[in-house]
């Protein structure tokens, strides 16, 4: 029997999150799915940054760590705009020049509104600090912003692929193309006989449900790490929708 692990990110936070990019209603379903899919991919993230720091027997994560982790699994590559602002991934997005040669500085390269995925990022500092306690790791307090401004980041474009769903009736607008590996068809159940489930959906166009959540799972994840989140995320709903 499955037991439900907590998740680290209230059902508040989640809707409050979905609330800036959407007007639908949030199921308590939807909340619980977005916060376990949310969880499993900081989880796989810290990891990766665990295992990085034992090869320099260190168990305190640093961000040169989070880089690491991040580089060896291209799956992990969650953080978008918060890449843009975060000091500990500035190498990774090189110089841009514009097109009399001048390099375009940063500041300039954001743009001149700070996107409200980064500026909310403070809100899941609890919660970031909850999931290392639960994992038995410490990290610098560079680490722990960062893990902050990812999870900021990866839960707004959750909810906006969800809200995608609900206006599209499902998975149609995108039919059978959803980010993959080739691997990826030999592993049943998914994504086959899942996509084919979450392919047209059944809810009222008003309000985001848990399988909302996991269609939009299946566009901003692939790879083993989306089977493991989606995978937490069913066993979770089913185990509240059964307390």
């Amino acid at each position: 029997m499955t037991t439900a692990r907590p998740e680290p990110f209230r059902p508040a936070l989640v809707k409050a999150v979905f609330r800036d990019v959407t007007p639908l209603h949030v199921s308590r379903s939807a909340a619980w799915a977005a916060a376990s899919v949310t969880r499993t991919v900081l989880t796989e993230i810290v990891d990766g940054a665990r295992r990085a720091a034992a090869e320099q027997s260190r168990k305190k994560l640093i961000p040169g760590d989070l880089i690491s982790a991040t580089d060896r699994d291209v799956e992990l590559q969650v953080g978008g705009p918060w890449y843009e602002h975060s000091p500990t991934f500035r190498c990774r997005m090189g110089d841009l020049y514009d097109a009399d040669g001048v390099l375009v500085p940063l500041r300039q390269r954001r743009g001149p509104r700070t996107p409200s995925a980064v500026a909310g990022a403070h809100r899941f500092e609890a919660g970031v600090r909850r999931l290392l306690r639960s994992l038995g790791t410490t990290a610098a307090p560079r680490v722990v912003r960062d893990l902050d401004g990812i999870a900021s980041v990866f839960l707004t474009d959750l909810a906006r692929g969800a809200a995608v769903v609900v206006r599209d009736g499902g998975l149609k607008r995108f039919g059978t193309v959803v980010l993959g590996t080739p691997d990826e068809a030999a592993a049943l159940p998914f994504p086959k006989d899942l996509l084919g489930a979450l392919s047209t959906r059944t809810g009222d166009r008003r309000t985001i449900d848990g399988d909302d959540v996991l269609a939009a799972t299946t566009m901003v994840l692939f790879g083993g790490l989306r089977r493991r989140a989606l995978t937490a995320a069913r066993a979770l709903t089913a185990a509240r929708a059964h307390a």
